[in-house]
């Protein structure tokens, strides 16, 4: 997993203002069609670890929910059997208590861990969706600026004097590479807010999760949930 973010964030922090200028200074989308393709590639790849992931946080959270039931059930009994003067039973519930205790706390950490995982993973798809998007968009209008300069040096083949060609074409090839550059820093800006949005998205899931779980267990010991 580790190695795949590897990858996907050095796909992420590329720089494509340096990739439009190779493109233009190698008069050619080969290394606009091979990011393009990378990107492609390990999408998939993320997309299928983030399901991977996701599906595991809800197995741990599942079975950590099935130990705190059991734990709660046990806690329960320890006060019927000391209530009944059964110290034998009530000694044999609290030491499986502490046991399935131990438990729960590994699968509470477990679970922590793996939702932060989950969330750089979706995260990092984010990042990476919305730079391939960039990419693509831009890479037709790269194409038709090459095209422009493929025919500008046609253009100056067919004329004897080279002096008639003098800024033929230049204004339009640096309108058309600046309106490219402008529009990359407008979409890595918004990438930018997109991941930020999704962070405070996950924290507030989170921290109401947590919330919850909390206020059920208050209400559970102040005997507020049979009234309901």
């Amino acid at each position: 997993m580790a190695s795949l973010l590897d990858k996907v964030n050095t796909l992420i922090s590329a720089n494509l203002h340096w990739l439009v200028d190779q493109a233009l200074k190698q008069n050619s989308l080969a290394v606009i069609q091979q990011y393009i393709r990378e990107v492609e590639d390990n999408l998939a790849d993320l997309t299928d670890a983030v399901a991977t992931v996701g599906g595991n946080v809800k197995t741990i959270r599942r079975k950590r929910d099935e130990l705190q039931a059991k734990a709660d059930e046990l806690d329960r009994n320890i006060d019927i059997f000391l209530r009944e003067g059964r110290d034998d039973l009530a000694a044999a519930a609290q030491s499986k208590l502490n046991s399935t205790q131990r438990l729960l706390d590994t699968y509470n950490q477990q679970l922590e861990q793996m939702q932060r995982e989950y969330q750089s993973l979706m995260d990092a798809r984010l990042k990476l969706e919305a730079k391939l998007t960039t990419i693509k968009q831009e890479r037709e209008e790269l194409e038709a600026l090459l095209e422009l300069a493929k025919s500008k040096e046609l253009t100056a083949k067919a004329i004897k004097s080279l002096d008639d060609l003098s800024g033929v074409g230049d204004a339009d090839v640096a309108r058309i590479a600046d309106s490219i550059r402008a529009r990359l820093d407008k979409a890595s800006a918004q990438t930018e807010m997109r991941a930020q949005t999704l962070d405070r998205q996950m924290d507030e899931i989170l921290n109401k999760q947590e919330l919850d779980a909390q206020l059920a267990a208050r209400k559970a010991r102040l005997g507020l949930t049979a009234r309901q």
